[in-house]
C-alpha cells in the first residue's frame, strides 16, 4: 500500500459563512464574510462570489474594514496573523505577524495606525481566559511584517466578537462577560465596572448575550440571555448609571448594531425577526418576520443603506433600509447531523443532501452555491426546543434522475412512528421535482435503507425499501386498476420480500438492474426482480451485514460488503463463493458509477483513511492515512463534466470522477492533485474584471464577446468610422413633448416613418449632386486635355505612365482628396514662370 503526496485533501465548498458577522462594503456594492480559512467578496445586487481572498493557514476569525481606506480590509485567523486585503481586485496587501492565535478583530478611526484583536491569556488555570490587546502596526514597505508593540488593554473580556464594541467615534470601548459590563475611556484612561444579579425577580436570566455602542450619544445597548434589552446611559460615573428596558424577544438576543445615524437599534435571535426599534422613541417598532432561520449576527453598511444578518442556516440575508429582503446568500445548510446519504442529482450535477427542517437542498459543487431547496415535508417548521416533528430521513434517485424517493418520519414520546414514502417526478417545464406519489405507513417500523433502479429491458422504474418490520417491499410505477380515469399512473407494491423472519439491513441493485442484493443480519440473499425468484444465499463469518455494494463494468460479477466485525468481503457471483476478505473497521463503502473503482473509508485510532480499489486486484490504487478526524458517514463520487487527462498512474482515479465526503464537523472536503489546484489557479487569474461589474456569468459571457468585437475590428487612423445618424425634428420634438399633449398613436407612426424615408431622401439627393459634380469636373478635364500641343504628349504619356505605377504603390484616394486635387490642377501657375525669368 503505497501513500502518493501529489493527491492532497481540500476543502471544497460548503464552508460557514455564518461564523462571524459579515460587512458590508461603504458603497453597499459589496459584501465580505469569513468562509473557512479564506474570506468571501460578494456582490450585493447578484448574490455571486467576485473573489475569495486566500492566504490564512487556519481559520478566518474576523474581517474588519480599513478605517482610514474603504477600499481596504483587515482579516484576522487562528494562525496568528492579520493580512490587508485590497478587496476589489482580491490582492493580498500586507501581512502582519502577531504571533498568538486571534479571535476578534477591532479597529477606530480615532486610533489610527492601531487594531484591536482578542488573544489567549497565557495562564496556568484550567479554564481559557482572553485579553484585548492594542496592535501598533509598523509602517514597513515590505510585505511580511512582525508586530512586536502589543499593549493590554482589558484582561478577561468575552471571546464572543459580539460582546465587544467602540463608542461615540472610539472615545470608549466597552465588554460584556458573563453578567459584568466593562467600559474603558481611553482620555482618561480608566475603566468602569457595572455589574448584574445572575436572575432578577421575574425569574428571568440577566446574563450579557451581545452589545452595541451608539455612534454619536453616551448610549450602551445590551442583550441578554432572557430576551431583554437595556440602554445604559451616564456609565462614566460609577454610581449615577441608569439604564432603560425593552422586551420583544422571547429567547436570548443574539445580535444588536446601531444605525450609522444612530436613530435605529436593530435586533434579533432564534425568532427569526428582524426588529427595528426606533432611539429615544422605542415604543415605535418595525417588523421583518420569517427569515428562515435563527438570527446570529446584524450589520450595517456604513451608508446605512443596507442591513444584513446571518442565520443559524448557514444563510445571509440583504435587507434595504426599508426593511425589505432584497437578496439571499445561500451557503451549504449545515444541520446537527446528515440523516440521508450524500447524492449527486444526475440532471444538475448537484450536490443533494438534507437542508433546512423538512427540505432538501441542491447544492452546485461548481459554483460554490445552493441551486434551490425542495421542500419534502411541505408543512411549517416551528422553532420550539423539544417538539417532534417531521425530518427526511432517507433519499435516492434513480439513474437518468427522472424519480426521487423520500421518507419521512416523526417520532413523539407517547405516539406511534408516522412514516411516509413519497415519490417525485422531475417536470420538464418546471425543471424541478413534483409529487406523483405519497404512501403513508409502508411499513410498520423505520425504513433502514432504499434503493431505485430503471431496468432497461421492461422500461419501468421499480423502488426496492428494507424496513425493521423483518420485510422488504418493491414498488413499482404502473397505472392502477381500480382508479378513476382522470389520475394519471402512480407507484404501487409489487412484492413483499422475507427471509426467516431476520431483519433487513440494507440493499443494492447491479448496474444493469438484472439483481437486487438484500442483507439479512449475517446472510445475504440475491433476488431476481423479474421474476422474484431467490437465486442464491451468500453466508460469511458471524457478524452483521453493514453495507453492500455490486461491481462496476468489468468488476459487474463482484458483490462486496462489510460487517461489523471489522471485515471487508468479496464474493463472486460467477461461482457463489467468498474470492477474498480482509480485516479492516470500513466505516463506509461505496462505488464508482464512472469506473470500477471502488472507496472504502477505514476508522482508525479517531482518524479516517481512504483505501482506493479495484475488486479484481488485490492491490490498492491509492491509499491515504489520516484524510480527517473522526469518522467519515457520508461521502459520494461525483462525475466530472469534463475529463481530466492525468498521466499519473496514482491519480488516474480522479479523472472521470471527484470524491467527496463530510466530515464529523460538517466540513465538505474532497482530493485533488497539485496540478489541477494550479490550473484552477491560473484560469482565476485570467480573469480580467470591470471594477463597476460584479463578475457574474453573463458578465463573462458578455465580457468575451467584447474581446472578440475588439479583436475583429480594425483600428488606428486609416480605419474609417461611419458617421453616427443625425436625429430628426421630428423625432426630438416626439421626446420632448409631454405625453398628455400628443397626438394619437397612428399618427405618431406615420410621423415617424415619414421621418425616416426624409433622411434616406436625402443623403440619395447628395449623392446626385456628387454624381453631377464628378460628371462636370470629366467634361472640363476633356476639354483642356484636346487643347494641350502634341509635343508634349510624349511627356504625358511617361508623367503619366510614372504616376500610374505611383498610385498602384499609393493607397487609394478618398473621394474628397480626388475633388481637391483636381481643384488644385486647374489653377493657373503661369505667374511662377514669370518670377523664375532673368
Amino acid at each position: 500500500m503505497v501513500e502518493h503526496g501529489d493527491i492532497r485533501v481540500v476543502h471544497r465548498g460548503g464552508s460557514k459563512i455564518n461564523f462571524r458577522e459579515p460587512v458590508i462594503t461603504s458603497d453597499s456594492r459589496f459584501l465580505l464574510c469569513a468562509s473557512g480559512e479564506c474570506v468571501k467578496v460578494f456582490s450585493t445586487s447578484t448574490e455571486e462570489c467576485i473573489h475569495d481572498l486566500r492566504g490564512h493557514t487556519d481559520l478566518v476569525t474576523g474581517v474588519l474594514l480599513k478605517p482610514s481606506n474603504h477600499l481596504q480590509v483587515y482579516s484576522c485567523s487562528a494562525d496568528g496573523t492579520v493580512r490587508l486585503w485590497d478587496f476589489t481586485d482580491g490582492i493580498l496587501i500586507k501581512t502582519y505577524v502577531i504571533g498568538y492565535p486571534i479571535y476578534s478583530i477591532y479597529a477606530s478611526a480615532k486610533h489610527e495606525g492601531v487594531i484591536f484583536v482578542v488573544t489567549a491569556t497565557i495562564s496556568d488555570k484550567r479554564t481559557e481566559s482572553f485579553q484585548l490587546v492594542a496592535v501598533h502596526l509598523p509602517q514597513s514597505g515590505d510585505q511580511l511584517v512582525e508586530a512586536r508593540e502589543l499593549s493590554a488593554v482589558l484582561s478577561d473580556v468575552s471571546s464572543n466578537p459580539a460582546a465587544i464594541d467602540f463608542g461615540r467615534g472610539g472615545e470608549y470601548i466597552a465588554s460584556a462577560t458573563g453578567l459584568l459590563l466593562e467600559v474603558f475611556f481611553f482620555k482618561k484612561q480608566k475603566a468602569y465596572r457595572f455589574a448584574l444579579k445572575e436572575d432578577n425577580k421575574k425569574g428571568g436570566k440577566n446574563t450579557f448575550m451581545c452589545i452595541s455602542c451608539h455612534p454619536k450619544d453616551d448610549c450602551i445597548a445590551t442583550g441578554h440571555e432572557d430576551g431583554k434589552i437595556r440602554l445604559w446611559r451616564n456609565f462614566n460615573h460609577k454610581k449615577e448609571y441608569t439604564y432603560t428596558t425593552l422586551h420583544w424577544h422571547h429567547n436570548a438576543v443574539s445580535s444588536l448594531c446601531f444605525t450609522p445615524e444612530g436613530t435605529n437599534l436593530l435586533s434579533g435571535g432564534i425568532e427569526s425577526v428582524l426588529v427595528q426599534w426606533r432611539y429615544n422613541q422605542e415604543s415605535q417598532k418595525d417588523f421583518l418576520p420569517r427569515l428562515g432561520a435563527a438570527i446570529t449576527h446584524i450589520s450595517v453598511s456604513p451608508d446605512g443603506a443596507l442591513f444584513c444578518t446571518s442565520h443559524s442556516d448557514n444563510k445571509i440575508t440583504i435587507i434595504q433600509s426599508c426593511v425589505k429582503v432584497s437578496a439571499v446568500i445561500q451557503g451549504l445548510v449545515k444541520g446537527e447531523s446528515v440523516r440521508t446519504d450524500l447524492m449527486v442529482d444526475p440532471r444538475s450535477k448537484s450536490l443533494v443532501l438534507n437542508g433546512k427542517p423538512g427540505h432538501l437542498q441542491f447544492y452546485s459543487l461548481q459554483r460554490d452555491k445552493l441551486l434551490y431547496n425542495l421542500d419534502i415535508v411541505q408543512q411549517e417548521f416551528i422553532h420550539e426546543s423539544g417538539l417532534q416533528q417531521f425530518e427526511v430521513v432517507n433519499a435516492a434517485f434513480d439513474a437518468s434522475g427522472s424519480w426521487l424517493a423520500t421518507v419521512e418520519e416523526r417520532k413523539q414520546k407517547d405516539a406511534e412512528l408516522e412514516l411516509n414514502l413519497k415519490l417525485w417526478a422531475f417536470d420538464e417545464q418546471t425543471q424541478s421535482f413534483v409529487l406523483n406519489t405519497t404512501i403513508s405507513a409502508p411499513h410498520e417500523d423505520r425504513i433502514t435503507a432504499m434503493c431505485l433502479c430503471h431496468a432497461a429491458e421492461s422500461q419501468t422504474t421499480m423502488l426496492v425499501s428494507t424496513s425493521k418490520d423483518g420485510h422488504f417491499k418493491a414498488w413499482q410505477f404502473a397505472a392502477a386498476a381500480h382508479t378513476e380515469a382522470d389520475e394519471g399512473p402512480s407507484w404501487l407494491c409489487d412484492f413483499v420480500g422475507a427471509y426467516h423472519s431476520m431483519v433487513p439491513q440494507c440493499c443494492c441493485f447491479s448496474a444493469d438492474g438484472s439483481l437486487l442484493a438484500v442483507s439479512f443480519q449475517e446472510v445475504v440473499t440475491v433476488w431476481s426482480p423479474s421474476s422474484w425468484e431467490l437465486l442464491t444465499t451468500l453466508s460469511q463469518p458471524p457478524g452483521a451485514i453493514r453495507n453492500l455494494c455490486f461491481g462496476r463494468l468489468s468488476c459487474s460479477k463482484y458483490l462486496l460488503g462489510t460487517t461489523a466485525n471489522n471485515l471487508l468481503c468479496c464474493w463472486n457471483l460467477l461461482t457463489c463463493s467468498l474470492e477474498w476478505s480482509t480485516s479492516m473497521d470500513v466505516s463506509l463503502l461505496l462505488a464508482d458509477p464512472m469506473s470500477e473503482n471502488m472507496a472504502a473509508f477505514c476508522c482508525q485510532a479517531g482518524a479516517t483513511d481512504l483505501f482506493l480499489f479495484k475488486p479484481s486486484e488485490p492491490r490498492p490504487l491509492f491509499s491515504q492515512k489520516a484524510v480527517c478526524s473522526g469518522k467519515v458517514t457520508r461521502a459520494v463520487f461525483a462525475p466530472r463534466e469534463e475529463m481530466l487527462e492525468s498521466c499519473e498512474e496514482s491519480s488516474q482515479w480522479l479523472n472521470r470522477s471527484q470524491l467527496y465526503f463530510l466530515t464529523q464537523y460538517m466540513d465538505l472536503m474532497t482530493f485533488t492533485t497539485k496540478a489541477e489546484e494550479d490550473r484552477l489557479m491560473a484560469a482565476s487569474k485570467q480573469l480580467v474584471i470591470d471594477d463597476t461589474v460584479a463578475m457574474t456569468p453573463f458578465y463573462l459571457l458578455l465580457g468575451k464577446h467584447r474581446q472578440h468585437e475588439n479583436q475583429d475590428t480594425p483600428s488606428g487612423p486609416s480605419a474609417e468610422r461611419e458617421p453616427l445618424p443625425q436625429g430628426s425634428v421630428a423625432i426630438k420634438e416626439l421626446l420632448q413633448t409631454p405625453a398628455h399633449v400628443l397626438p394619437s398613436t397612428s399618427f405618431l407612426c406615420s410621423m415617424f416613418v415619414r421621418s425616416l424615408l426624409i433622411s434616406v431622401t436625402d443623403t440619395s439627393e447628395e449623392s446626385k449632386r456628387a454624381e453631377e459634380e464628378m460628371e462636370s469636373e470629366k467634361e472640363e478635364e476633356d476639354s483642356e486635355g484636346e487643347m494641350e500641343t502634341s509635343s508634349s504628349r510624349p511627356m504625358q504619356q511617361t508623367s503619366v505612365g510614372v504616376g500610374a505605377a505611383e498610385s498602384a504603390d499609393s493607397p487609394a484616394l478618398t473621394k474628397a482628396q480626388v475633388r481637391e486635387l483636381r481643384r488644385v490642377r486647374k489653377l493657373d501657375h503661369s505667374w511662377i514662370t514669370g518670377l523664375l525669368d532673368p
